[in-house]
């Protein structure tokens, strides 16, 4: 970290490089494409990170603005593109019944967590991923968005490596809208997983509604921060700017510096970091 003041949204000291990767899931015949922003001039094992994307077929680089000022604090921030987007028989079909989507979009669900394990796998198995500096198994976090946000709120049910949570806009409430994934979270965590969501005030996708329900269910240590005037899409590095809306640069400003305050507090134990939430709170 910089000498001085705590200053999450600032632009980290470290040289950010990135790495191309692939992980190979022979159970499910799959090879994900993956992808990993580190900071090339850190030294000792840095904290992981996973990215979980939305459903969108964007994939794994659609928050690159949020990896990369990770990876300039001395994380190491890798993401995938999940089982939706690399195996065929998941990928949507012209002319196929409801009933096939239905079971469709049910393989998306089922698929998300055991992506996530496999990652986790991957970059902290006995093989490393090479050219990665190395990695503090004790210290792994994830963030997601959307059907991403549940993925992260739902790994931890069944994965103790897990250490911290950002939710960015999270689905898995108990009521979504019609056009949302039917992925439903039991909050079950064998662990205290401390929390952050961040949440868009105007969220045409996802509601507020079901963004409470969602913190109010949560029994780990949780904090919720609203990105005021922001649709679901601020979370991504481009979305389609309506007049009257939180800036690009505002949005991204929010969710670098909240992400990087809550992974630091969480994983780092840093007492900049814990003094940031306390004057949060206090202004």
């Amino acid at each position: 970290m910089r000498e001085g003041r705590y200053d999450p949204y600032a632009a980290g000291p470290h040289r950010v490089a990135t790495r191309a990767f692939e992980a190979h899931d022979p159970t499910r015949d799959r090879l994900f494409p993956c992808d990993a922003w580190f900071a090339a001039d850190a030294d000792g094992a840095q904290p992981l990170v996973v990215f979980s994307h939305s459903s969108s077929p964007i994939g794994r680089r659609q928050s690159t603005f949020l990896c990369a000022h990770l990876a300039s604090h001395g994380y190491v921030v890798a993401a995938m593109d999940h089982s939706e987007i690399v195996a065929p028989e998941l990928r949507g079909k012209d002319g196929e019944t409801l009933a096939e989507r239905a079971a469709r979009i049910q393989g998306w669900i089922d698929n998300r967590v055991p992506d996530v394990r496999l990652l986790l796998d991957r970059i902290l198995g006995a093989a490393p991923v090479a050219g990665l500096p190395p990695l503090d198994a004790d210290r792994v976090g994830i963030v997601g968005h959307s059907f991403g946000g549940w993925t992260a709120l739902a790994t931890p049910e069944s994965d103790d490596r897990i250490r911290a949570v950002v939710a960015l806009a999270p689905a898995g409430s108990s009521k979504p809208p019609p056009s949302i994934i039917p992925a439903t979270l039991t909050f079950e965590w064998r662990r205290d997983v401390p929390t952050l969501y961040l949440v868009a005030e105007n969220d045409s996708a996802l509601p507020m509604e079901g963004m409470r329900e969602l913190f109010d269910r949560a029994r780990s240590a949780k904090r919720m921060e609203i990105l005021a005037g922001a649709d679901h899409g601020h979370f991504f590095d481009e979305f389609e700017w309506q007049p009257g809306q939180c800036s690009k640069d505002d949005a991204h400003r929010f969710v670098r510096g909240l992400t990087l305050a809550h992974l630091d507090t969480t994983l780092r134990a840093l007492p900049g970091a814990a003094r940031f939430w306390q004057e949060r709170v206090r202004g």
